[in-house]
């Protein structure tokens, strides 16, 4: 919604007689208010819902997680890995946000598909909108690929939260500019398009801005959109750092992987675009410079691409910080500088997905333990009384948890039945293991290897292998998969959704998608906030 337009709403808001804003009022106008079919209905349910069980409670924060990838399967496998680290047999541990009060299930469709993708599942959990997939912050009416309209722009909950004069954070293990973290922040027809450089000519001549330019330009962006000045975005930790860079060697960190670390073709330089549009600002790409990060804004790209999986940080030579650190730096600074106002903060573990694509058990369970690590911390740091934590995933994966293991029997091992000390064989005579894959590259046994993602440098495993002489607990062994794709896929069941603080209760029972928005929305009032501030803004323009 354009500027003329929000001043259109504001004159008739103002002609009303309603020149005092009052939260709490019925007759206050939100802006924000769709007639989206997908958004109507989730407000619809929210709100009864709300009336059902009286919870009008108010959050003062909002944090979201998201485990991206993190179906149920993988969410109890991880739970049984976990405890099992712990010495003891892991079936009755608990991760962190197991513990919360409250839980739901969230259908993860998009649109146009009945197993989604990451850009269409986010959209949904943040601008209260089901759309396609591969597409970011827009409406089901755009097209994948061709440049959208204006009006087919869906705000985000963190666009709201801004206007809201609220500070706001992103973190990720993922780029920064993948689609998770983006359809926080950025519009786009197509989820590949992070740099200029992965966008055709007909795009970028038709208009369209790829998703990193629209990460640095968002404060400016958003105020003009919307005539109201906003901080931007406050914090922002996650990978990606050859999106921002000119494709040229001069321009590489100490940090570079490839001979040439940037991808942008036009040679913006984007990093140093945002050091000069916040002078004030402190920008961080390995451990040292995390450390030291100590006021509001920060930036932090810490890889090149996504950061490493969590088993793998240790062979970073500049050093990267983990999830739990990044979720921790995060809440101290916005909570250090936040006001009455509050703050929203979104953190994705973007490499649960990156490792089961993979077939790599191990490394996903790992994920999984380090997000449940950075949920304890964010409990720890924050009040039930006003802030909201949800957590949740954006879609799940084809992972089986199968055969008949006994009680404590080694989550990534192979199958030993109850009463049995060696392992079951199938019928073709071979053991297999507890935890596999309905599709993907197959086995691997790559012994101490760190980074699962080697296994796309070789060639696709076929059927059925023996595995007996193989230590399947070690970090470099990569499941069996049935049906043999380059790489795993998405799974389309319900995922898991749990919550605390106010609202919390409202994500209960079997959710579409789109209604974790407008949990979020009915607890912090965000629409309705940023709405208020826009007319009170379009009144003292006027009154000059």
């Amino acid at each position: 919604m354009k500027y003329s337009h929000l001043l259109l709403f504001a004159s008739v808001f103002l002609l009303s007689g309603c020149s005092d804003i009052d939260r709490s009022s019925s007759d206050s106008t939100d802006l924000f208010d769709s007639t989206n079919p997908w958004y109507v209905a989730g407000k619809k349910a929210v709100e009864q819902r709300a009336s059902y069980l009286n919870d009008n409670r108010q959050a003062k924060n909002v944090i979201l997680f998201v485990g991206d990838g993190m179906g149920i399967s993988t969410v109890t496998a991880s739970r049984i890995y976990a405890g099992q680290l712990l010495g003891l047999s892991g079936e009755e541990y608990q991760l962190s946000f197991e513990k919360l009060p409250f839980t739901g299930l969230s259908k993860t469709y998009n649109v146009d598909a009945q197993t989604p993708d990451s850009a269409g599942t986010m959209t949904a959990m943040v601008t209260g909108v089901k759309t396609d997939a591969g597409v970011i912050g827009l409406s089901e009416e755009a097209q994948r690929g061709v440049c959208h309209q204006a009006e087919l722009q869906m705000p985000s909950a963190l666009v709201m939260a801004e206007l809201a004069g609220m500070k706001t954070g992103i973190v990720t293990t993922a780029r920064l500019t993948h689609a998770t973290p983006a359809a926080t922040y950025a519009y786009s027809a197509e989820r590949n398009w992070e740099d200029i450089s992965d966008m055709p000519e007909e795009a970028v001549s038709a208009g369209c801005v790829d998703i990193a330019s629209q990460f640095v330009d968002f404060k400016t962006r958003t105020a003009s959109t919307y005539g109201v000045a906003v901080d931007g975005i406050e914090v922002a930790f996650g990978g990606g750092r050859r999106h921002f860079l000119p494709a040229d060697t001069a321009s590489n960190t100490a940090d570079a992987r490839s001979e040439t670390e940037g991808d942008r073709t036009d040679g913006r330089h984007l990093i140093s675009e945002w050091q000069k549009l916040n002078p004030v600002g402190q920008f961080a790409f390995d451990s040292e410079t995390f450390a030291s990060l100590s006021t509001l804004p920060v930036l932090g790209l810490f890889e090149e691409t996504h950061m490493r999986f969590e088993i793998d940080r240790q062979n970073d030579k500049a050093g990267e910080p983990s999830l739990s650190e990044m979720t921790q730096k995060a809440l101290e600074l916005l909570q250090a500088d936040a006001d009455e106002e509050g703050f929203f903060l979104m953190v994705e573990s973007g490499r649960i997905d990156h490792a089961h694509h993979a077939g790599s058990a191990f490394n996903a369970l790992h994920e999984t333990r380090e997000f449940s690590n950075a949920v304890s911390m964010a409990l720890d740091m924050t009040s039930e009384g006003d802030t909201l934590i949800i957590v949740t995933a954006d879609h799940s994966h084809v992972f089986t948890m199968a055969g008949y293991p006994k009680r404590g029997n080694p989550i990534l091992g192979k199958v030993v039945g109850v009463g049995q000390s060696e392992p079951t064989l199938a019928e073709d005579g071979k053991p297999y293991t507890t935890l596999g894959y309905m599709n993907g590259r197959g086995h691997y046994a790559l012994g101490d290897q760190t980074d699962p993602e080697v296994v796309y440098e070789e060639p696709v495993t076929f059927g059925r292998q023996d595995i007996t002489d193989i230590n399947t607990l070690s970090v470099g062994y990569h499941q069996e998969a049935l049906v043999p794709l380059t790489a795993e896929t998405h799974g389309g069941e319900d995922v898991a959704i749990y919550a605390r603080g106010p609202g919390a209760p409202l994500i209960s029972g079997v959710n579409e998608q789109n209604v974790i928005f407008h949990v979020m929305n009915h607890a912090a009032g965000l629409s309705q906030r940023a709405s208020e501030r826009i007319q009170l803004h379009a009144t003292q323009e006027t009154s000059h």
